[in-house]
């Protein structure tokens, strides 16, 4: 317990330096984003992926920390995650190809031992869709981080609960260091999280939601999952259904996620941020209770329910405007009367 507290109040405070310490150089080098006329530094996530794993790395040096569970190995293919992520910040990669190394890396670490191969291949496609998620969240201030804060606390409490003690370790300092950067990253944010960052976090998120679910059933377990991930299902799902009901590319951006649509309705960007983050908790306290037996699976449903509402509520904000059309008068060649 007391390793616990010194490990996540060292994440949090390690994370507040070194994200502020990064901002410059990223700026050099123009690692950036541009987020409403200006420029913001996506150095958040490269402080929490290394602060994450200095501290996990050095408890367990010393032998403060739990080890084993395949930690190590998650933590290996995080950084690739990490790494490429910052790739795709730096060079603008494809989607596609940032999800199949999403999906070799996941395949690395899912205890298909445990999972069997049939539920394991379901386990790295929903790795893949998880990651994507959060990085699709990271395109508002603090959104990523306060999501995945919550998000982290209740897949460590699964993993407690199986008493899966260095995952539950893992998982709670990552809470700690997204919660650190969110002092950088509320809004107007200071720093961002970028791809290296939401993809890493979701990466180590959803393996070890993975790792704590093994050996349970595929049906109720998919149900635990969704609920701790809620959010993250619904902001992807809304965004999917919308781009192509409305003949959009699935891989073109727009201003189409949960946040966008909350501000479309008036809602401040902070408060945005708030409600998603709210929003995020009953899922995510309704999966831990399922996962620990403490309420029946059937209680699942009503989050499913609320998530359903929700999108349907909000696909019915206008978010895809009419083009522009250019006027003829102005399209044509300027004429000048004479006399």
């Amino acid at each position: 317990m007391l390793y616990g507290i010194t490990a996540a109040a060292t994440a949090l405070l390690l994370t507040v330096l070194l994200a502020a310490a990064l901002r410059a150089p990223a700026l050099r080098l123009r690692l950036v984003e541009r987020r409403r006329m200006r420029d913001v530094p996506l150095s958040g996530g490269v402080a929490v992926v290394l602060v994450t794993g200095l501290v996990v790395g050095v408890g367990e040096w010393m032998g403060f920390a739990p080890s084993g569970d395949g930690t190590r190995g998650v933590l290996v293919a995080a950084g690739a995650v990490a790494l490429l992520g910052l790739a795709g910040d730096v060079w603008r990669l494809r989607r596609r190809v940032l999800a199949a190394g999403t999906g070799v890396a996941a395949a690395c670490v899912v205890p298909f031992g445990e999972t069997g191969i049939g539920t394991g291949l379901l386990a790295v496609g929903w790795v893949v869709a998880v990651v994507a998620g959060f990085r699709g969240l990271d395109h508002a201030d603090g959104l990523a981080g306060t999501v995945g804060a919550v998000t982290a606390f209740g897949v460590a409490a699964c993993a407690a609960v199986e008493a899966m003690d260095a995952f539950a370790g893992l998982v709670s300092v990552l809470a700690a260091a997204l919660t650190g950067l969110l002092l950088h990253n509320w809004h107007p944010a200071r720093a961002a999280l970028g791809g290296c960052g939401s993809m890493a976090a979701g990466f180590v998120i959803a393996v070890a939601a993975v790792y704590a679910r093994a050996g349970f059933g595929v049906v109720e377990s998919a149900g635990v999952l969704f609920g701790l991930t809620a959010v993250v299902a619904a902001d992807a799902g809304l965004v999917l259904v919308t781009r192509k009901s409305a003949g959009r590319g699935l891989a073109r951006g727009g201003p189409d996620h949960l946040a966008h649509r909350l501000r479309r309705l008036g809602v401040t960007a902070p408060g945005a941020c708030l409600l998603l983050g709210a929003g995020a908790l009953p899922g995510m306290l309704v999966g831990v209770l399922a996962h620990a037996g403490r309420i029946g699976a059937g209680a699942l449903w009503w989050v499913a329910g609320g998530v359903l509402v929700a999108v349907l509520a909000l696909s019915r904000v206008p978010v895809y405007g009419p083009r522009r059309s250019v006027s003829a008068q102005v399209s044509a060649p300027l004429r000048v009367r004479s006399g």
